[in-house]
C-alpha cells in the first residue's frame, strides 16, 4: 500500500480538483466537461457549500478526492454528511488511495460532529462496495432510494 496525504481542499485548488471531477463525471458515463466541472467545483468551494477531500502521492499529485455535502436526518435529528463523490485516478486504484479518503472522511464527520455518513453507489460498482463494507459500511436493506428529474 501507497500512503497519501489526505487535506481538505481550498479555492486555490480549483486546478487540482475539477480535472478529477470531470473524470469521475465520465466515470458514470457523463460526456467530458472541463468547463462545467471546473464551474461546479469552483462554486462549491467558493461558497463553503461541501467539503472536498484531496489525496496527494508522495509526488503531491492530486490522485482522488471525496467531497462531503453538509445534511441533516430527520429521523435521528442530527446534522450527517452525503458523501456524494469519491474517486480515485484508474491508475491508483487498489493503492490504497480510495480507502484513506474514506477514513479521513470518517475522521472529518466525527471532527465537525456528524453522527453518520451516507453514501449511494452504483449497483455494478462492486469493487467500491467491497472497500466501504470492509471499513463497516452497512447496505440499506431497509429503504428504498428514488430520485425524480425536475428540471430539463
Amino acid at each position: 500500500m501507497n500512503s497519501f496525504r489526505i487535506r481538505t481542499a481550498a479555492p486555490a485548488d480549483l486546478d487540482l480538483v475539477a480535472p478529477l471531477f470531470d473524470a469521475y463525471r465520465q466515470f458514470y458515463e457523463q460526456a467530458p466537461d472541463a468547463a462545467a466541472a471546473r464551474h461546479f467545483i469552483r462554486d462549491r468551494l467558493q461558497r463553503d457549500e461541501s467539503t472536498i477531500l484531496l489525496a496527494l502521492n508522495d509526488k503531491q499529485q492530486a490522485v482522488g478526492f471525496a467531497q462531503l455535502y453538509p445534511i441533516f436526518c430527520s429521523i435521528d435529528a442530527k446534522p450527517i454528511y452525503s458523501l456524494s463523490d469519491l474517486f480515485v485516478v484508474p491508475e491508483m486504484r487498489r493503492s490504497g488511495a480510495g480507502r484513506a479518503l474514506l477514513l479521513a472522511a470518517e475522521r472529518h464527520a466525527r471532527n465537525t460532529g456528524r453522527t453518520r455518513l451516507e453514501l449511494t453507489t452504483a449497483h455494478t460498482n462492486k469493487t467500491a462496495q467491497a472497500v466501504y463494507e470492509s471499513l463497516g459500511w452497512r447496505r440499506d436493506e431497509v429503504y428504498a432510494a428514488y430520485a425524480k428529474d425536475v428540471q430539463t
